[in-house]
């Protein structure tokens, strides 16, 4: 009896230092560099809005240690600020893991910087293939442009086009973009009739799709930064008489958004559009998702596919740190990582075991004009399980 009552007193004095371990566990320190200001400081406003509300439906622990986000706003396309702030979270800050990032070169800077501090990266936007190859400690839970283009090109061959006109934005996204697009479309027996890369800063598209309708191809495809670039070439695509003359068009990510949809209006009726995400998904999760988000933001807006992939980036923080029990090491951390699957608003995703690139469905979208009015992306076609193309499957 005695025997066993020391046992049982052993036992509870396990749990109990157990239970004071974590009350006395430090948090675990997220630092988010995002663009708060500047051109991009919608793009920032839905990555931060998606990770609060994570944290609106999850609470703010995971593996017995508290969870505590840090912001720090990099203003836009600005590397070597986000280099600085990169440096400034885990020298002066202590933070355990790095994420955020809209913009692909901040993306590659701060990689440098966990790189050699071997701490945890997670992109919650930047798009740009090779990022992860950067650094054994980066993962990514948005996508790559190469994800989305590839199955977007072999879908308008499926259905039809023969001879597509290419028009993307010069620089590295956009670059990308039409050599995926190209590559595909081609491969399955289309043709690439012209391209053109336009200057980042275009806002007038008039002449650019005045070429393209005297060149009579069957459909366009098209890669702009999100938001106001992609609402005037929609009014000018409308005003040209492009769709009227059977042009179609086919869009990436972006185009889906309640921004770019409210903005361009009746112009939208009709395009298609790639991606993992919109917010008129059907579906419990993306339901429960979208009213939490809908109270975080107060009703302002609705979720982007950049809310959604910092959502995610936020529940697989929490799932390594509970296959960890709190240890937010980059070892043990990116190792935690292996055979990470979950459901999502977007559907279910996993984290490739090789790359750490997010393997997901890609949506074919057609956009129309709903009941109430507005316009809102419908489902047509599905490509499940995408793996990013750009990277060997050695």
């Amino acid at each position: 009896m005695r025997k066993f009552q020391r046992a049982a007193a052993g036992a509870l004095l396990s749990i109990l230092f157990i239970n004071v371990q974590a009350a006395d566990a430090p948090p675990v320190r997220i630092g988010v560099i995002t663009s708060l200001s500047g051109v991009a400081a919608q793009s920032g406003e839905q990555m931060k809005a998606g990770i609060d509300t994570w944290l609106r439906m999850h609470g703010d622990g995971a593996g017995g240690r508290k969870l505590q986000v840090i912001y720090k706003d990099d203003t836009g396309a600005q590397p070597e600020v986000a280099k600085r702030l990169a440096g400034e979270l885990i020298g002066r800050e202590q933070v355990d893991v790095l994420a955020g990032f809209v913009f692909t070169p901040n993306a590659v800077a701060a990689a440098g910087v966990a790189d050699r501090a071997r701490k945890p990266l997670v992109i919650m936007n930047a798009a740009a293939s090779a990022i992860t190859a950067r650094s054994p400690y980066v993962t990514r839970t948005s996508y790559t442009i190469a994800q989305s283009v590839q199955p977007l090109a072999e879908w308008a061959y499926k259905t039809g086009s023969r001879r597509v006109f290419s028009i993307v934005a010069d620089y590295v996204p956009g670059q990308e973009a039409h050599t995926w697009f190209s590559s595909s479309f081609t491969a399955k027996g289309g043709v690439i009739v012209d391209s053109v890369k336009v200057p980042l800063s275009t806002v007038d598209f008039s002449a650019y799709l005045q070429r393209i309708k005297d060149a009579r191809p069957d459909a366009i495809h098209v890669f702009l930064p999100n938001g106001q670039p992609m609402v005037s070439f929609m009014k000018s695509y409308k005003e040209k008489g492009l769709d009227k003359a059977g042009i179609r068009f086919l869009g990436g990510e972006g185009w889906a958004d309640e921004d770019v949809l409210n903005a361009a209006g009746a112009s939208m009726q009709g395009i298609y559009t790639a991606g993992f995400y919109t917010f008129s998904r059907q579906g419990a999760d993306n339901a429960a998702f979208t009213a939490a988000f809908a109270k975080t933001v107060g009703q302002r807006f609705k979720p982007n596919f950049q809310a959604v992939a910092a959502y995610d980036g936020m529940a697989l923080i929490a799932a390594a740190l509970q296959r960890t029990k709190g240890d937010a090491g980059g070892e043990a951390f990116m190792a935690a990582l292996k055979g990470y699957r979950a459901d999502s608003p977007r559907g279910t995703v996993s984290i490739d075991d090789k790359t750490r690139d997010i393997v997901q469905t890609i949506y074919i979208r057609r956009i129309d004009k709903q009941a109430d009015g507005h316009y809102a992306a419908t489902e047509i076609d599905r490509y499940d399980a995408v793996r990013d193309p750009a990277k060997p499957l050695d």
